[in-house]
């Protein structure tokens, strides 16, 4: 009798081991994208602004007062499909050293994830006029004559242009619109999703999210600033092309 009470709480424990072996705790994490810059992979920061000259693949040569620019709906996407979206935005200036990190404000399950992607700008459901208070206050937002919303990017600063005097451009991007007609205003969407690939998160993983500010002005169109260096929002053509050049922009950096 004894020995059988013995095997019976033997294989209690025993099957209990094995429960808590295959069925172990879900560990959750704040993850912190790193937004840094570099003009062809030489670092750009606000300490090299206004004096450190940069040329385009078009030959001009141009140095940088003011880079900010708005990423929306970071989505860590998971190998059976799933996907976890953080929703919410970061505007990240780099003229004021401010916001070049962004914590998730929500807690990510530890894993392999196949892609990590977020979106440049605003989509057509976040891109509400006058929604965000911050960044009423920061001057980004879009006149209505242009269709209202907000910016998706400003980087500006001086260029020496074909007859060798200083002249100021204004890389402006936000949603394509055509004012023709300013009662029937067209549209074009210019945001677009950045994937930077798989990413293995551990208990609070960095992630180094790379802008090459040289792809900008580099393909497929290769940018011109002696003929679009200023009033570019309203130029519905000229912001077709900042999307299109943008999708080669920004690339995965080292994971901590």
């Amino acid at each position: 009798m004894r020995k059988l009470i013995a095997i019976l709480v033997l294989s209690i424990v025993l099957f209990s081991s094995c429960v808590e072996e295959e069925i172990p705790a879900l560990q959750n994490t704040n993850i912190s994208l790193n937004f840094k810059h570099n003009w062809d992979n030489a670092a750009v920061t606000n300490a090299n602004f206004n004096a450190t000259q940069y040329f385009t693949a078009e030959g001009d040569e141009l140095t940088i007062e003011k880079l900010r620019y708005l990423i929306s709906n970071v989505t860590f996407h998971k190998s059976n499909g799933e996907t976890i979206v953080v929703e919410g935005y970061n505007l990240v200036d780099v003229t004021n050293d401010e916001n070049l990190s962004y914590t998730t404000p929500i807690q990510i399950p530890i894993g392999t994830y196949t892609n990590v992607s977020f979106t440049f700008g605003f989509d057509n459901t976040d891109n509400i006029d006058g929604a965000y208070a911050d960044l009423n206050s920061a001057s980004w937002s879009v006149p209505p004559m242009l269709g209202s919303g907000y910016h998706f990017m400003q980087l500006e600063g001086k260029f020496i242009d074909n007859t060798a005097q200083e002249k100021g451009y204004a890389y402006h991007m936000i949603k394509a619109v055509n004012n023709t007609d300013p009662d029937n205003l067209v549209f074009q969407d210019t945001f677009f999703t950045v994937n930077l690939g798989e990413v293995i998160v551990h208990n609070n993983s960095s992630v180094d999210v790379n802008m090459n500010i040289a792809e900008w002005f580099k393909g497929p169109y290769q940018w011109d600033l002696n003929v679009w260096h200023s009033i570019l929002m309203p130029n519905f053509d000229a912001q077709v092309k900042m999307h299109d050049n943008g999708q080669n922009v920004f690339n995965l950096g080292t994971v901590n």
